[in-house]
């Protein structure tokens, strides 16, 4: 599995990537493994509040619907539309292909989010290694 080292990830395979105050959301490559072909997505709206923990966005795929939780809370201040149109781009580059950017209200919450090596612990836990 491929876990870049400049991310954060949360316990429900949602990555983040932090420019300033500017939070960047997406879908971890072992996420969309495991969903297969992602055929829709249903994202935000553009000046939406968002909080932690919270779901925030619907990920279908052909084998099942999964939920899409925020890592962290904030103001939505872009929603990636291409996205949208061409949701296969999440399975061909899950790290380029960043649902949301959140203007984060509670810097500290990225201090519960999991490191590159914590997040691969996690994946060799859940996939019995």
């Amino acid at each position: 599995m491929n876990v870049p080292n400049d991310l954060l990830f949360s316990k429900t395979h949602e990555w983040v990537k932090v420019e300033g105050n500017i939070a960047y959301l997406g879908l971890t490559d072992f996420a969309q493994d495991k969903l297969g072909q992602i055929v829709f997505l249903d994202l935000p709206e553009l000046g939406q509040e968002v909080n932690a923990n919270e779901q925030i966005a619907e990920v279908e795929s052909v084998k099942a619907v999964a939920e899409f939780f925020s890592p962290v809370s904030g103001k939505v201040v872009k929603v990636n539309e291409e996205l949208l149109d061409s949701p296969e781009q999440i399975n061909e580059n899950p790290y380029g292909s960043w649902f949301i950017a959140v203007e984060l209200s509670n810097q500290s919450e990225l201090d519960e989010l999991l490191t590159p090596q914590k997040y691969e612990a996690l994946l060799m836990d859940e996939e019995g290694h």
